[in-house]
């Protein structure tokens, strides 16, 4: 991990400078703030999400994370110009261990994950909305990959996206460098929800509640258990899956669930 759970502990005294956080009822939002530039991902911003990211992995309260941006454009990509010209690093949270991947990080949350999706959508913004566990999008946004008009390559992308949808349709996006509506965008499965901008927000909130009506144990189970299954051989899998089930049946949420199903009455889940 980029960070340990004793450097994240001090989340929330830490000043970020391009990117707005907040913590209420279990749910982490964290709102991309770097519009003058579209909200690029430059070596700054890129520590900073790396860092609230993996608080968010860390802290038991966060049962939920939500990404945002504000501005018109939700991501630009990574910001070149800043990543070539060696852009002196803003320093709002302890150094990374390591070079940040953001569709590891995502991929190593374990927890649901709503991208609010109310501008535009570039390069290595892809990333995001690809790492995500649902993309709630206006129906307005327009979704590009442009590397190849600028002799460049979405490598990373390319791997992101390959988990979400056929290769084909894969290759087809990071070669012809074409504009996907938000239409298109729901059709190849880069979209979950499709609504007009006024009701995204609403809309992720009340997928919010939705998801916190239920075990946050039981969703981190199966959200990492889904991430492990890619690394193991298929005729280990169903031992695996056996083993995760005895282990989550100890959980004080599965004690809990069960006694309420029993006692006829809601769950009070404790995320343990």
């Amino acid at each position: 991990m980029l960070y340990t759970p004793e450097q994240t502990a001090g989340f929330s005294t830490d000043s970020f400078r391009y990117l707005l956080a907040n913590q209420t009822d279990h749910v982490l939002r964290l709102t991309l703030n770097r519009p003058e530039k579209k909200n690029a991902l430059n070596p700054t911003l890129l520590n900073e999400l790396a860092f609230a990211l993996t608080y968010a992995r860390y802290e038991k309260e966060v049962w939920i994370v939500v990404l945002a941006a504000a501005g018109d454009v939700f991501c630009a990509g990574m910001d070149l110009k800043s990543l070539s010209s060696g852009e002196p690093l803003d320093v709002t949270v302890p150094p990374p261990a390591g070079p940040v991947r953001l569709a590891d990080l995502l991929a190593d949350l374990h927890k649901p994950c709503l991208a609010q999706v109310r501008g535009s959508v570039y390069a290595g913004g892809f990333l995001l909305i690809a790492g995500c566990t649902y993309v709630v999008a206006a129906d307005k946004v327009t979704f590009s990959l442009p590397e190849v008009k600028r002799g460049l390559f979405p490598f990373q992308v390319m791997a992101s996206l390959l988990e979400i949808m056929p290769a084909r349709t894969v290759l087809d996006l990071c070669l012809r460098a074409r504009t996907l509506s938000a239409a298109d965008a729901r059709a190849v499965g880069l979209v979950t929800q499709l609504v007009p901008d006024e009701q995204v927000e609403k809309t992720v909130q009340e997928l919010v509640i939705e998801l916190k009506r239920h075990s946050p144990t039981a969703m981190q189970f199966g959200l990492q258990a889904y991430q492990q299954l890619k690394t193991i051989p298929p005729d280990q899998q169903q031992a695996y899956l056996y083993e995760q089930f005895q282990r989550i049946q100890q959980t004080a949420d599965a004690q809990e669930g069960m006694a309420a199903f029993l006692e006829k009455r809601l769950p009070k889940w404790r995320g343990e």
